[in-house]
């Protein structure tokens, strides 16, 4: 467990105040760019996307779209519907 491969996380900024949630993701990035994999489940659309490599994004259960994560943060459909961006 010293040395993991993969780290699995559900919602890490469930419930945090906006600038502990600030600090999770700071944390998560820096140890994604220590090379380690992670599984990030998240509700935070944008935060999730701006760090991750790739991404799927969940409807009612079925993937509705998937892709690198700094591609979706920018599709037209993805920020009207999953990140509350009009036009």
């Amino acid at each position: 467990m010293a040395r993991p491969e993969l780290l699995l996380m559900d919602e890490p900024s469930l419930g945090l105040a906006p600038k502990l949630v600030e600090d999770v993701f700071h944390v998560i990035d820096q140890i994604h760019r220590e090379g380690k994999a992670i599984l990030l489940v998240e509700q935070n659309a944008r935060l999730a996307l701006s760090l991750a490599d790739y991404a799927y994004v969940l409807e009612t259960g079925c993937i509705a779209v998937e892709g690198p994560g700094q591609q979706l943060l920018t599709d037209d459909n993805v920020r009207k519907a999953y990140l509350g961006v009009e036009g």
